[in-house]
């Protein structure tokens, strides 16, 4: 099994609803989005896909999240923005994005340089 990551970045803010701490106050993160992908097969060049085309492919779900107040978007309407839902909303994104032989292995979303969530569709699924 070959595996790919790549890292993108963009900034959002967000407030938690029903949290109690700092975090239910309006603030900004430096988002960072890692994704790996994984299949069984390289292609004539060696590749399992190109590291810029996965790029484009996350930038294209991502962008509508940059420079933006995460809570105010639609998707978040009855869902608290938190890092967990931002990497699943990144998976449901992106997962139709990719050929049907690739496997979109997982998406981890920093919201620090120390704290991350990441979610991965269950193998017995």
């Amino acid at each position: 099994m070959y595996q790919l990551t790549v890292k993108k970045r963009f900034a959002a803010a967000h407030r938690l609803i029903g949290y109690h701490g700092q975090c239910a106050q309006l603030h900004g993160h430096t988002w960072q989005v890692e994704i790996t992908v994984s299949g069984d097969r390289l292609d004539e060049k060696g590749m399992l896909l190109d590291f810029k085309e996965l790029k484009n492919l996350v930038h294209q779900v991502i962008e509508d999240l940059d420079h933006r107040f995460l809570n105010d978007l639609s998707v978040f309407e009855h869902l608290n923005p938190t890092a967990e839902n931002l990497a699943r909303y990144i998976y449901d994104r992106l997962r139709p994005l990719l050929a049907p032989e690739l496997k979109l292995s997982t998406v981890r979303v920093w919201e620090s340089p120390d704290a991350c969530a990441c979610y991965a569709e269950d193998e017995r699924s």
